[in-house]
């Protein structure tokens, strides 16, 4: 048998496997790609959320949504990072538009602002395209935003349902992992095991946007229905997209 046996398993995953040995440490490539991976997840937590770009984003992706920006309690990067409570707050002073709608989304910087940079236009323009009829709360950008801000921001725009569309933490194979966070009547004081969470969207690796939108259209639909979302909604769904297996 030929050629590398590794190799059909290194090319079906973003996993760092048979790294191989150079005496009692790494190949030189191998070594070199580790630190690479490592500089970008570093840089993916220390990015700045860059508001312009993802505006654009969005009304290229045609989303005609009203996009409004807050802050949390934490003043920077450093505070936000050594302080998650603050991250889970609305700065005081903040003022948002109240009404009724049936859904708000909030893109949230999180643990890796190029995660929104990336990807949360395409996603948010696949959720809106498969929701007619549903009302939609003005687009909120948060800095140094936990998943949490999502509830007084929800609260505040009179929203049944807040989605959290937020940077997660990376890894070193993936530095622009979006995760979706679904709560139902937010509110502040939920708990996490109130929410349901889609994770790794970032395609091509991870989830593609139609795929992590068709999922969360029918966990909305769902949790309005049922009154609820979190450990009571599940996701009835196949675990992967057909012919993927």
């Amino acid at each position: 048998m030929g050629g590398d046996p590794w190799a059909l398993l290194r090319d079906a995953t973003r996993a760092r496997v048979a790294l191989g040995r150079a005496g009692d440490g790494l190949p030189t490539a191998r070594e070199l790609e580790f630190r690479a991976a490592h500089a970008a997840a570093r840089d993916a937590v220390h990015t700045a959320l860059d508001a312009d770009l993802v505006r654009a984003a969005l009304t290229a992706a045609c989303v005609g949504l009203d996009v409004l920006e807050v802050h949390s309690q934490a003043p920077d990067r450093a505070t936000y990072l050594q302080r998650p409570d603050l991250g889970r707050r609305l700065a005081e002073g903040t003022e948002l538009p109240g009404g009724a709608a049936d859904l708000a989304l909030v893109l949230a910087d999180g643990l890796s602002p190029r995660a929104v940079h990336e990807h949360a236009a395409g996603t948010v323009a696949a959720v809106l395209e498969r929701l007619p009829g549903w009302s939609v709360a003005p687009v909120v950008l948060a800095h140094q935003a936990r998943v949490a801000l999502g509830d007084p921001v929800g609260e505040a725009l009179g929203a049944g349902i807040v989605v959290v569309v937020v940077g997660e933490r990376p890894g070193l194979s993936s530095a622009d992992s979006l995760g979706l966070y679904l709560t139902f009547a937010p509110r502040p004081g939920r708990a996490d095991s109130e929410r349901n969470c889609i994770s790794n969207v970032r395609p091509p690796h991870g989830l593609g946007y139609a795929q992590a939108a068709d999922t969360l259209v029918a966990l909305l639909q769902a949790s309005r229905e049922l009154g609820a979302s979190g450990v009571v909604l599940k996701d009835e769904g196949t675990a992967l997209p057909p012919g993927a297996a």
